[in-house]
Formats: structure tokens, sequence, C-alpha cells
């Protein structure tokens, strides 16, 4: 397995370097960026026609490590450099973590970098049209079911009415009965969540050129998360995607998490 002091070796030649990649842009002109890379490596730009792409240059190797310090400081460096050339270009297309071009016996890695941003570049000017002044940000959306289970005890008729009855029971009926009452306010909670979904996705939905249900996530028992979207919008309708996000934040039974903006990492797929 390659260590970290492995990426320490004298300067590979031309045609035994690879070439990290970091994001394609849109623009076509020779820029360094420093060297503000993954372990301080000098990052510049590579261009082909009115587009490039950021790197810097690197052993053929992919960079792994026992140490999950070591990694977590890669992917951040990583996730810096892309943010950097967002901010300069405005549209990019961020590529995934350890995207590496190496070279081969009598090509360098920048050979076959041109040859495979020839043989792609309408695909990647197309991707580049599509997200051309629009960010990325996460919604999250909570809420506490304990609470909603409490309400929903009092204000659905069918549950109110399997309580009273359990009430009025002997402890053999009566627990029968509260079987039946948690069975039925499981299914009530189930219910309101897909409502609350298809409700809020919605109201979502109008703001956004593109949506992505991600996985929801654990929080604790106090705070269930219900909804866990990746937004593709335009810089234009933040302000009013904000807007509506703060009217769904004022219902009391609901906690909601706005993340970014961000580079369109969920929505570009370059290679």
């Amino acid at each position: 397995m390659q260590t970290d002091a492995d990426r320490k070796d004298a300067e590979p030649t031309v045609l035994t370097q690879g070439l990290y990649l970091y994001c394609i842009v849109n623009g076509g002109q020779e820029v360094n960026f420093g060297k503000i890379g993954i372990e301080e490596n000098e990052v510049y730009m590579i261009p082909y026609e009115d587009i490039g792409v950021v790197v810097h240059t690197c052993l053929p190797k992919a960079y792994k490590s026992e140490n999950a310090k070591t990694v977590t400081e890669w992917i951040l460096a990583h996730q810096k450099v892309v943010e950097k050339a967002w901010k300069k270009f405005g549209t990019v297309l961020p590529l995934g973590f350890d995207t590496i071009v190496k070279s081969g016996e009598s090509v360098s890695a920048e050979q076959n970098l041109m040859k495979w941003l020839k043989e792609n570049y309408e695909n990647l000017k197309s991707k580049i049209k599509r997200v051309r002044g629009k960010v990325e940000v996460g919604i999250q959306i909570f809420w506490n079911p304990t609470i909603i289970a409490q309400d929903l005890a009092e204000t659905n008729q069918e549950i109110s009415k399997l309580k009273e009855e359990m009430e009025k029971k002997p402890p053999g009926m009566a627990y029968f009965y509260k079987q039946k009452m948690e069975q039925a306010l499981r299914k009530a909670l189930d219910e309101k969540a897909d409502a609350f979904f298809k409700g809020f996705y919605g109201r979502i939905r109008r703001y956004a050129d593109d949506i992505r249900v991600e996985k929801t996530k654990k929080v604790d028992k106090s705070k269930q998360m219900l909804i866990n979207l990746s937004v593709l919008v335009h810089k234009d309708k933040i302000q009013p995607l904000g807007e509506e996000l703060a009217k769904i934040k004022e219902l009391k039974e609901l906690d909601l998490r706005f993340t970014g903006p961000w580079p369109p990492y969920s929505f570009v797929a370059p290679t």
C-alpha cells in the first residue's frame, strides 16, 4: 500500500507523472492558482478551446492513507480548490476526489488529458451550459415525532376513538386496544410524513432547476429528518427560495437546515 512518504519522492519525469484533476471550468486561459492544492501542490489550469481543467502534477498513484485525518485534509483541500475556481470563473464542473489522468508509455498525462477533452468537448460544453449561473444548496427538514404523535393522538378521529375505548376496557382488552392504537398512530405518522414530503417538495420545486432526493440521516430521538434534498437553483432564485423556506420553518412542528451555496457537485458527471 502506498504511504504518505511515497509522495515525497523525487519529481517524476514527464512520461511518469500524472495529473490530478479538480474541475472543468468555463474559461480557456492559462491560470496559476499557486500552492493551494492537496499537500500544497501548485495548482494551475490547462486550457482547451474555451474551457479548461484545474490540475496539479502528481505521481500516477491514488491518494491513499491509513490516517483518516490525512484523507480528510486531502478532501477539504480538493473542495477549497474547486471553490476557488468556482469564484473565479463562475461556472465549474467539479470532479470527484482522486481523479487522476496517467501518462502512457510514450504519451504524457497532459497529452492524454487533451485527447479526452477533445473527445468530450461538446458534452462538457453542454453540461457547463446546464449549470451556468446556478448553485447547489442543501435543504433538510426535521420534525419531532413525539410531539407529532401527541398531536395526532388528540386530533385524529380513529386514534381518539380507540383511546376512549381502551380507557373503558379491562386490562386484558385494554392491551389489545393499545396495540391497535399504536398501529393506527404509526400509520397516521407515515401518512403525515408523506403529505409533508409531497407538499414541501412541491413548494421547493417551484424555485429549483433540479432536485436530488438524498437519503435521510439519523439525528436523535427528539429530531427526525423528514426530507434531505440537494437542490440546483439559479442564483436569482436563492432569495425567493429562502423566503419560501422561512415560511415552512414557521410551522411549530418543524425545524429546517439550509446549507450552501456550493458548486453543483451533485448535478454534474463530466466523465
